[in-house]
């Protein structure tokens, strides 16, 4: 197989295996073959503590979460949609209709500075290591100047810069450096002058604009298979969840119609021609479905939005007094149409998360994991004003997995390089201390300048070769930002926040199908400098 581990072989070879009583998916764990290591970029990591058994209800989102959307075909369409926008409703020159759309350029974890029309990358301190002018890289002097002068820290939140954490904001992120460079280029074709802020703004508009009119998920809704990654594990990790007697539920903000035909094309049995009919058996494998949940306002227990359970061939909207249907006057027995559908399944919009422990008979709020791929929309304030267990899918983390593994020679050259340089600069700095006493004789200062020297040529050497080879070696992962987790020796903002906020992360939710649905998640050890030096010798 092309590289493909073991494991992922399993995956097809175990997937439709069949229990005793021929009912139920055997879960690929639970096969007695199941000897070998999960791949690394298959693995699920942990930053606190998880006991599943203490779980009694896993959740999950849908858009980028269950459902993987295909940045080539997805983000293009996008892309393109908001250009449109633009032109045609926010008085952009034509031009911009030629533009094109390179979804591999930007990852998350970026930071737009609105005001100056600049792209940056920070370490976990909120220090700026890389940073782009649009399309142009500033120098280290310039970043000094705009970011590192300032005598209070600037804390790069809203409403000067706007974060990119989640997959969605790609496109307007890419769209957004290629007007800074328009602008720059052609200021007098920017409508009415707009400064960077402006056009921000207006591509945040734009893209409202195509959710707004439903263009983009009427296009997914005619061919889900050209924008969204099919994904076989999907059901039995489902199926698994719900046989180890845990409760799953879907919390969208997408709403019925399109979260119907999102998950028909997930979960659906598939033809002959690989189609998969629209019908409602996907919902067995839950037992809540909220729809238009409009988080991340869903996750505050004072949040009063009304409750609707949705009827779910017509799509009407019943309305719900705590949970319940409510009659329409005249009416004495609230029910929902039947229409032979199985009623294991309960579907609604709207509502809090007061509702769903409410639905799910939920005692307290550590029982829950949550499963999602949006740091504050879906992680943040889960874990932060609920305190349920939270686990982060993270697409990027397959790719940059097998990359660390293939380059562990490098970083390993890299650290003794960092080593050699930090030796000889230790040196250098003795002698010239040493040098500035009065009491060195004539000889003996000669002497010892002439090793300054050949010691700062050594420096340089080191210098040069370690950050050639380190700029090479972040390059592999990406051309431009270089790894997702990382700025140089330091964690990223991106990589902070996911050890912040997720308990678990991901690159696949289905992952959690390689896993025990009893499994005690345990983190590595945690390491002071003073600890990792002694213990790496």
């Amino acid at each position: 197989m092309d590289g493909a581990s073991v494991v992922d072989d399993r995956t097809y070879k175990f997937q439709h295996l069949r229990c005793n009583d021929g009912d139920q998916d055997r879960c690929i764990w639970s096969s007695p073959d199941r000897t070998s290591k999960i791949n690394t970029g298959k693995q699920i990591f942990c930053n606190r503590s998880l006991n599943m058994k203490n779980i009694v209800a896993v959740g999950f989102d849908m858009d980028y979460t269950l459902a993987q959307y295909m940045p080539e075909t997805f983000e293009s369409l996008a892309y393109n949609g908001t250009i449109r926008k633009l032109v045609f409703d926010l008085a952009y020159p034509p031009e911009l209709l030629e533009w094109s759309f390179d979804w591999k350029y930007m990852v998350r974890g970026l930071v737009l500075d609105k005001k100056r029309g600049n792209i940056l990358k920070m370490d976990r301190h909120k220090y700026v290591k890389v940073a782009y002018h649009g399309f142009r890289e500033m120098s280290k002097e310039d970043k000094i100047a705009t970011y590192g002068n300032t005598l209070i820290r600037d804390s790069f939140d809203e409403p000067d810069y706007a974060l990119i954490d989640t997959l969605f904001s790609l496109a307007e992120a890419y769209l957004f450096a290629q007007l800074v460079d328009f602008k720059d280029n052609n200021p007098g074709k920017v409508p009415n002058g707009a400064d960077y802020s402006r056009m921000y703004k207006d591509v945040r508009a734009a893209v409202d604009l195509c959710h707004r009119d439903g263009t983009l998920k009427q296009m997914v809704a005619k061919d889900p298979k050209r924008y969204i990654n099919e994904d076989p594990l999907i059901v039995p990790m489902l199926k698994m969840l719900r046989d180890s007697g845990r409760a799953t539920f879907l919390v969208t903000n997408s709403l019925w119609d399109y979260t119907n035909i999102v998950m028909n094309f997930l979960c659906g049995h598939r033809t002959l021609d690989g189609s998969s009919p629209c019908n409602y058996d996907w919902l067995e494998n839950f037992d809540v479905v909220i729809t238009g949940s409009g988080k991340p306002s869903f996750f505050h227990e004072d949040n009063r939005a009304n409750l609707f359970e949705v009827e779910p061939v017509s799509g009407m909207l019943l309305n719900t007094d705590n949970c319940a249907p409510t009659p329409q006057i005249g009416i004495s027995s609230p029910r929902l149409p039947s229409n032979g559908l199985k009623r294991g399944c309960r579907v609604f919009q709207g509502g809090s998360v007061g509702h769903l422990h409410k639905l799910l008979s939920i005692e307290s709020s550590s029982q829950v994991l949550y499963v999602g791929d949006h740091i504050y929309g879906d992680i943040l304030r889960s874990k932060k004003v609920l305190g349920w267990r939270t686990m982060l899918v993270v697409p990027e983390l397959e790719g940059e997995a097998e990359l660390l593994s293939e380059s562990r020679d490098t970083r390993k050259k890299l650290q003794l390089l960092r080593k050699e340089r930090d030796l000889v600069e230790d040196k250098i700095h003795r002698l010239k201390w040493y040098l500035n006493f009065e009491d060195v004789n004539v000889d003996d200062k000669q002497k010892l300048s002439s090793q300054l020297e050949k010691l700062e040529a050594q420096r340089e050497l080191v210098r040069l070769q370690h950050q050639h080879d380190q700029r090479r070696c972040h390059q592999k992962f990406h051309k431009v930002w270089g790894q997702l987790m990382k700025t140089g020796y330091q964690n990223s903002r991106f990589a902070h926040q996911v050890e912040r906020f997720a308990c678990l992360y991901t690159s696949q939710v289905t992952n959690l199908s390689f896993y025990s649905p009893d499994k005690y998640y345990r983190p590595s050890e945690d390491f002071m400098p003073h600890e990792y030096d002694i213990l790496s010798e």
